[in-house]
């Protein structure tokens, strides 16, 4: 396996009374994509939301490259090049496309060249340029949010369930669209659509009950359908 470029080990999250997290250790590998697989409630979006510094990990270290973050604020660890795509997109919907992108870039100036790269990868935010965020579809939102954060070249990017309610056919575009953003950045994706899961991964790592149970190369998880019913329950060919 590559060098990681994120490093939990030993984390653990409490959300009130809730202990979510329970000693969690995975490596995300530098560059490539890294899927989070695992039923619901297994700890996935909290899994994110702790690397962010939105929810504090109780104990544990979560390391980006040589810098140990997990007590930082949430803002300065975006500083350090993680953007974070959350479950509900955090589009700001009474903004218009570009006034969301905007917001995004780095003190408000959007690089042209970047710009043109993200219209290619999803043609509809140039289409909608000046169109409220609020009457954007379901995958157009999707889009938007992606784009906000990667209208910065980041390091590293979270990003929680990008298919959820989406289309069979925009995902088909999402796949297209994934394939150029890991060759950009390294991801850490939370997924439950396994044809979209199977297709971009690169690494895989199955979380059960708020541990880390299985972590390796996608290929090896795709190809034993038995080991994938033992940590999912199903098998990734029946989804497609």
């Amino acid at each position: 396996m590559p060098e990681a470029l994120l490093s939990l080990a030993g984390v653990n999250t409490h959300i009130g009374q809730y202990h979510i997290l329970h000693g969690v250790d995975l490596n995300v590998p530098q560059s490539g994509l890294t899927m989070l697989l695992g039923r619901n409630g297994a700890g996935k979006t909290t899994a994110l939301r702790t690397v962010m510094g939105l929810w504090r990990a109780s104990a544990g270290s979560i390391r980006l490259g040589d810098n140990e973050i997990h007590q930082r604020a949430t803002p300065d660890i975006a500083r350090l090049g993680i953007a974070y795509v959350p479950e509900n997109m955090g589009i700001f919907a009474g903004l218009t496309v570009r006034e969301n992108l905007l917001l995004a870039a780095r003190e408000h100036v959007m690089d042209e060249k970047r710009l043109a790269w993200i219209f290619e990868l999803f043609p509809a935010m140039k289409k909608f340029w000046n169109g409220l965020a609020g009457n954007l579809s379901g995958g157009q939102k999707q889009m938007l949010a992606i784009s906000r954060a990667v209208i910065e070249r980041r390091k590293l990017m979270l990003i929680d369930e990008p298919t959820k309610g989406l289309a069979p056919a925009i995902i088909t575009a999402m796949i297209e669209a994934f394939k150029e953003l890991k060759r950009d950045s390294t991801l850490l994706v939370v997924e439950q659509n396994f044809h979209f899961a199977r297709s971009l991964g690169d690494y895989v790592a199955v979380m059960d009950s708020g541990r880390i149970v299985y972590a390796g190369r996608m290929a090896e998880l795709a190809a034993d359908e038995s080991l994938q019913q033992r940590l999912l329950g199903l098998s990734l060919d029946s989804h497609q």
